[in-house]
């Protein structure tokens, strides 16, 4: 799915691409953090024990993916910043996360919907990105993909549960699917950035990854006996650094610390 490109490292890229990859892999990293944070706020608060602890190490994965990714944007941005930097003092129109990630949590069926949606991209994006020019973009691919393979087998069993369960369980997935099917398509609908690196060869093609999506969501919705939802006009937006309001509160929790002692160290 990618042009054919040799690898490249840091010293090799022009600074307007180096740029770019720094707007991306941040994009990357901001979606990993406020999902991290979203499934975290369920800690202590799941229907049993074993999700609670499923969905806690879950929250884990993707924090640690952040840090990764942010790692690499600080790297890539050359400007001294650090990953605490980029995660914790930037006001929320400048995060480049997809809508999908920063909407509340709701119920049960509402959080676990959510993280099929996501589970379903970010999986076979991983997968692509392993094959890619950028080896430390790679690097991180490599690591995280044995993570996301659990996670989208995790939301997948869920939605099967839930959908082909009892009367409330169905309609509560129902409901949720009338919230967040709206914001799918952002997820493979390209920014400007991506459009440049894909043409470069940097970020594989959407609409293939897209093709594997649709193939998963209707094996798992035949599976739930869900209809897929069709004709849905797709919000966006987020990954351009329009949010909905709901991020504003999340950063107000997620960096309160960091901002009212700056540079505090554990």
């Amino acid at each position: 799915m990618y042009a054919s490109t040799d690898s490249i490292s840091l010293p090799d890229v022009t600074p307007e691409l180096r740029q770019q990859l720094f707007s991306y892999v941040l994009q990357l990293a901001d979606t990993s953090l406020i999902l991290a944070h979203r499934i975290s706020e369920w800690c202590g608060h799941g229907p049993v024990l074993e999700q609670d602890l499923a969905m806690a190490n879950i929250s884990l994965d993707l924090l640690g993916e952040a840090r990764s990714y942010y790692q690499y944007a600080a790297e890539l941005e050359g400007q001294g910043r650090t990953e605490d930097d980029l995660a914790y003092l930037r006001p929320a129109v400048e995060y480049r996360n997809p809508l999908l990630v920063e909407q509340p949590n709701g119920d049960f069926a509402h959080t676990i919907l959510r993280q099929f949606l996501y589970d379903c991209f970010h999986y076979h994006l991983l997968v692509q990105l392993q094959a890619g020019p950028d080896r430390h973009l790679a690097a991180i691919a490599e690591k995280s993909v044995k993570e996301a393979a659990y996670h989208i087998k995790w939301s997948s069993e869920w939605v099967i549960r839930l959908g082909d369960g009892t009367d409330e369980s169905r309609r509560r997935l129902e409901k949720a699917i009338g919230s967040l099917w709206r914001y799918r398509g952002e997820l493979t609908t390209p920014t400007t950035t991506e459009q440049t690196l894909q043409a470069a060869g940097f970020v594989p093609d959407y609409a293939a990854i897209q093709q594997q999506i649709d193939a998963h969501v209707a094996r798992v919705f035949e599976e739930a006996t869900l209809p897929v939802p069709q004709g849905v006009f797709m919000q966006k937006g987020g990954k351009d650094g329009r949010h909905s309001e709901h991020l504003g509160y999340l950063l107000a929790e997620l960096q309160y610390m960091q901002r009212a002692y700056p540079g505090m160290k554990w």
